[in-house]
């Protein structure tokens, strides 16, 4: 047995329900390409959305990475004032700069061995911060 789809002039496009002869049975394949559109676009909201969340997520070697970079800037702030104590010019910026420094090694990393070792450099930084205050900054 063999079909022959029938043709009819005037009749285009894929947004059209199709009648193959004479029965009852049509596909509607508008219908059919909505609906798969919109789940198309669904979905590419939630991976969109997928997507930014695994951006805001940290993995530990990319916090630990941060903290170090904390510590390091830290430390070379200190050697920094190192060095102006030694020239006997001490820049009111430097000590600007450690107190920021200061501030942002307040947040721990989690890690025992890194907090450890950030704790001792937030030690020495307010350390500093204190020697260079005027006496009456102090008292207050």
């Amino acid at each position: 047995m063999r079909v022959n789809p029938t043709v009819q002039s005037g009749v285009a496009g894929a947004g059209k329900t199709r009648r193959a002869g004479g029965g009852g049975f049509s596909l509607d394949t508008a219908g059919a390409a909505q609906s798969a559109k919109s789940a198309g676009a669904a979905l590419g909201i939630h991976s969109v959305d997928a997507l930014m969340a695994l951006q805001g997520v940290e993995d530990a070697t990319e916090r630990r990475k941060r903290f170090a970079k904390k510590g390091t800037s830290a430390l070379d702030l200190l050697d920094a004032l190192k060095v102006e104590i030694l020239e006997g010019q001490i820049g009111l910026e430097t000590l600007r700069r450690l107190e920021v420094t200061l501030q942002g090694l307040a947040e721990r990393s989690g890690e025992a061995g890194l907090d450890d070792v950030l704790g001792a450099i937030t030690v020495r930084v307010a350390v500093e911060i204190a020697k260079r205050q005027p006496a009456s900054a102090s008292a207050a």
